[in-house]
């Protein structure tokens, strides 16, 4: 596969197909027109009970418009690129916005300058990548399940896209960007199970070999798990823990609208968390997942949002920046968006300590490698239900004694974050719902565990 075949790869004409959009709408009536073109190739192969079982392929083209006649806005949507699928498109938006109510606060689509190019979104080796380097990934775990004598299942995948924005209001933004994943979740004969990801804009940056001896390591290490009782513990969260914590920070508070409609723990220099930790959403920084700009052609700008411990940015999109009359960091949503703006480039800031110096600061406690299922039951203190999964440990004396079965807990994560007494030197990228994120490990001084897994 290459993603360099027609439009897929090509940003330019990406960004001639989102202007003629543009004109169209213009042409048919519009104030304001807006368009967002995603033209990518994807592709993925699956493996479960230690064999490859699947691998596919698809190319897609994603044409979003928006329409606006006076404070009325339409949106529409397309994956034809012919030019009766464009004239349908407009006339789509264009009848949308003529039927649907007048926005009261709207303050017109956004203006800004061009992005700056960002190379390190992509990769030539991710966008040539084959079926064959994706099976030899897969191979490279299913043998060290197989060495350790347990079951790998999991999948390697790629993609390929070129993004453009073109407005009437003189945004013309467009740029390539690659990404890959491999994940693996490993199960043994006596309920032990691991879990390992890695995820790279290049490909074959991703160490299959890594990722499937941690995984298989894990499942082996957590094998006949014992009971624990419920309660209170001091925790060491890996990095795959921690990703689910600054995505729910990330979900729950750090958005402008979640703010403005009074949702949100966030107050500019307020303390939430210790001075150990420090979270910014860095669109450009190279160990992530590189983005330029936003789906509304804004370039993203780098965010402080937690700086030792203390609010300090805030993200923004058009909408929420006209509220409340400042610019948008350029961190909208394709429209149309209910949802708000979010940080989708979360980076957080390293600390000193080897992941065997978090767990030696504990007297008696938790090593927690993932967390699942994790679902919100307070907004404002960020209070998170879920449980533990592939792989929890109790720690005695500093040392991982042996494997405790999955607990379920339910803890307000603005608390784990003002307990955090260490952090990890060593960071991974790692996909949440989010975005791609860059998280290290964390030892936190207390962690509460309401029960015990009905199986493992």
């Amino acid at each position: 596969m290459s993603a360099t075949h027609g439009i897929g790869g090509d940003p330019e004409e990406a960004l001639a197909l989102a202007r003629r959009v543009v004109e169209a709408a213009e042409a048919a009536g519009a104030d304001e027109a807006e368009a967002l073109v995603v033209a990518g190739e994807s592709a993925l192969t699956r493996f479960a009970n230690s064999e490859i079982h699947q691998n596919v392929a698809s190319a897609e083209v994603y044409v979003n418009l928006r329409f606006v006649r006076g404070k009325r806005v339409g949106v529409a949507s397309t994956g034809r690129m012919d030019d009766d699928g464009m004239r349908a498109l407009v006339e789509r938006a264009g009848a949308i916005a003529a039927n649907v109510d007048e926005l009261e606060d709207w303050a017109g689509l956004p203006e800004a300058g061009a992005p700056a190019p960002l190379p390190a979104a992509w990769s030539d080796h991710t966008a040539h990548a084959t079926p064959e380097l994706r099976a030899e990934g897969a191979r490279a775990v299913i043998a060290a399940a197989d060495e350790a004598g347990v079951t790998a299942y999991g999948s390697f995948s790629h993609d390929a896209e070129a993004l453009a924005v073109a407005s009437s209001k003189g945004i013309a933004a467009a740029e390539r960007r690659t990404s890959s994943q491999l994940l693996t979740v490993t199960m043994g004969p006596d309920k032990g199970t691991g879990y390992a990801e890695q995820c790279h804009v290049d490909a074959t940056a991703i160490d299959a070999h890594a990722i499937g001896h941690e995984a298989a390591e894990l499942a082996r290490a957590s094998a006949n798990p014992v009971e624990l009782a419920p309660g209170d513990y001091p925790v060491v969260l890996t990095s795959y823990a921690v990703v689910d914590v600054v995505d729910m920070l990330g979900y729950l508070g750090f958005t402008a609208l979640a703010v403005q409609e009074d949702r949100s723990f966030y107050e500019p220099g307020k303390r939430v968390g210790s001075s150990l930790v420090s979270i910014a959403d860095d669109s450009r920084d190279p160990a992530g997942l590189p983005v330029g700009f936003d789906a509304e052609g804004v370039p993203k700008q780098r965010l402080e949002l937690l700086a030792s411990g203390v609010c300090r940015d805030l993200p923004y999109d058009a909408q929420t920046a006209a509220r409340a009359g400042v610019t948008s960091t350029g961190h909208g949503l394709p429209a149309p968006n209910p949802y708000g703006p979010f940080p989708t480039n979360m980076v957080m800031a390293a600390g000193d300590q080897s992941l065997e110096d978090l767990i030696g600061g504990i007297d008696r406690g938790l090593l927690v490698t993932r967390f699942w299922y994790t679902n919100p039951v307070h907004q404002k203190k960020v209070i998170i239900t879920g449980m533990t999964r592939d792989g929890t440990f109790l720690v005695e004396g500093g040392r991982v004694v042996g494997p405790v079965r999955n607990l379920r807990f339910t803890q307000s994560y603005l608390d784990v974050l003002a307990g955090v007494e260490a952090v990890s030197r060593e960071r991974r990228c790692i996909k949440g719902f989010l975005g791609g994120s860059v998280v290290p490990a964390v030892r936190v001084s207390s962690f509460t565990f309401t029960g015990v897994t009905a199986d493992n």
